[in-house]
């Protein structure tokens, strides 16, 4: 019996896709909605290993365009004594996984990185970072910016979006129990991208951003 011959999958956001573009679009719908892997597999029926694949290389095309966009690329000046050299615990302990986040603030947008001096500390973990962990105040270093040094008008703006990105990401990194620490850096960036889009439809951005560039 002759086998019949193997047909590709057509797919604008993902170079070699193994799924249809349809497919593809309505597992970025319930991406851009913050579902979880779990919802996402049992909506698009799935298989839950691909659906982690693809979230994943999500995550990580998000993550490569907010680096891209961030003014903040000189803070490796900063040292541990602007943070108080504290870790995961609030006291340098060397149980510590939680890196310390900078804030930063510029035109409107917020911009965050995981400090130099912990920069290795998500990826050490093979475990996750707990909720407690995430929502420890003295984790999240105010970076400032311009507006800082600005008017008092200025400065104040430049505060409260700090102030309101600062307890958005931690509701929504909260939500999930939990994040691996290997996986931490684009769930924060992914806050990031979520926050700064956050009057727009976070589905059309998503599918311009893979449109321009591909997931391979």
């Amino acid at each position: 019996m002759r086998k019949k011959p193997v047909m590709s999958t057509t797919n604008r956001y993902v170079r070699r896709s193994k799924i249809s573009e349809a497919k593809f679009r309505e597992l970025v719908r319930y991406f851009a909605l913050d579902l979880d892997a779990h919802k996402i597999a049992a909506l698009t029926r799935l298989n839950r290993n691909t659906v982690n694949r693809y979230l994943l290389l999500i995550r990580r095309r998000i993550a490569e365009h907010c680096d891209e966009a961030s003014p903040v690329g000189g803070w490796a000046a900063l040292d541990a004594s602007r943070i108080g050299g504290q870790g995961a615990g609030g006291n340098g302990g060397a149980g510590d996984r939680m890196p310390a986040i900078g804030i930063f603030h510029r035109g409107g947008s917020i911009f965050t990185r995981i400090m130099p001096q912990d920069a290795g500390k998500a990826q050490a973990s093979g475990g996750r970072i707990a909720p407690d962990s995430i929502l420890r105040p003295e984790q999240w270093l105010d970076a400032g910016g311009p507006g800082r040094k600005g008017p008092p008008p200025e400065r104040e703006k430049s505060a409260n979006g700090i102030r309101s990105f600062r307890a958005y990401a931690r509701r929504r990194l909260a939500k999930f129990r939990g994040v691996p620490g290997t996986t931490f850096y684009l769930h924060l960036k992914e806050s990031e991208f979520r926050f700064n889009n956050r009057s727009r439809n976070i589905y059309l951005v998503v599918l311009k951003l893979l449109r321009e560039r591909p997931l391979s």
